[in-house]
């Protein structure tokens, strides 16, 4: 097993599993715990999400269901190599019994009807991470790819504030630029970008600029490199990677930067990285590049482990 430890912040394998068939287990797609289970210790944000056109006929809430159905029936079928958490305590348990911690978030609020009730419910169930949005906008804020100059609607800013009160970690990737600023200013604590890169890097509006990523810092929250290659940008080969983890070092970002891979949710990966098994290859890549250890095992795990601790409430 390599001394390797993994904390990723978004991924879209219910979504995958749901459509395609298969599980958590063993699956030809970019995540399954059989490939995960390589590393020291993997955890894993599991995304809820799914659009109108994903499962005709079925309302958002129905949609929830069924995703969130397909996830509770791998943790299930898989109990004994990894655990539903909700907080880094039970990560840590999970990781003392040896299994894989797993932790659910939602991306795009419009699967919970932008309702801060639903949140409540979805929160009950153990979500413990939301994007307010995905491309398409919807009641709370535009996006980066529609509607970009719309920021936090009323509706959004009490939605974030519930969050907040609930210990359920506002996720940023995918909001427009006003949107952001919204949300900096609503709250105090710790907010992410669990799957966004460096707009100075690559320029593309999926990507954080300097300021936002500045504003993240001073949040105490994190910033997940994502690995679509056209996010990454240039050759998009792994030297492409470092360069946006470069940048946000640059910045002051040590403490602030993890990994969200956005694997299974996009194609192809940077790199010719084929799944979760190859993040042992970034590893070693960055040590190649002068990271030092202790530098690369927080941006991999502890980075955004102190986020959920901080953030995430039992």
């Amino acid at each position: 097993m390599p001394d390797v430890d993994v904390f990723d912040g978004h991924c879209d394998t219910v979504l995958r599993c749901c459509l395609e068939g298969g599980g958590f287990g063993r699956n030809p797609y970019h995540v399954d715990l059989e490939r995960a289970g390589k590393y020291r210790r993997y955890a894993q944000f599991f995304a809820l999400f799914g659009q109108p056109e994903d499962f005709p006929g079925l309302t958002m809430r129905d949609t929830f269901q069924r995703l969130y159905g397909l996830f509770s029936r791998e943790m299930e079928v898989n109990a004994r190599r990894i655990t539903h958490c909700r907080g880094a305590e039970e990560a840590e348990a999970a990781f003392a019994a040896g299994k894989m911690a797993a932790f659910l978030s939602v991306e795009g609020a419009e699967l919970l009807d932008c309702s801060p009730e639903r949140l409540e419910e979805a929160h009950a169930l153990g979500v413990r991470a939301v994007n307010l949005t995905w491309n398409r906008p919807n009641a709370l804020s535009g996006t980066n790819a529609e509607e970009g100059q719309r920021g936090l609607t009323a509706q959004g800013r009490e939605f974030v504030r519930r969050a907040e009160q609930l210990g359920v970690l506002v996720d940023v990737s995918h909001l427009s630029d006003p949107g952001f600023w919204d949300v900096a200013e609503q709250l105090s604590g710790p907010f992410f970008a669990s799957h966004s890169n460096a707009r100075r890097v690559f320029s593309h509006p999926r990507n954080l600029t300097d300021e936002q990523f500045t504003a993240i810092i001073e949040h105490g929250g994190v910033a997940g490199v994502n690995l679509f290659a056209e996010f990454v940008g240039g050759p998009a080969d792994l030297e492409a990677v470092a360069a946006h983890l470069d940048h946000w070092l640059e910045l002051g970002g040590a403490k602030h930067i993890a990994l969200g891979g956005d694997m299974d949710g996009c194609s192809p990966l940077a790199g010719g990285m084929a799944g979760v098994q190859d993040y042992e290859r970034l590893y070693h890549f960055l040590r190649s590049r002068g990271y030092d250890q202790a530098l690369v095992q927080d941006l991999f795990f502890n980075n955004l482990m102190r986020v959920v601790s901080k953030v995430c409430t039992m």
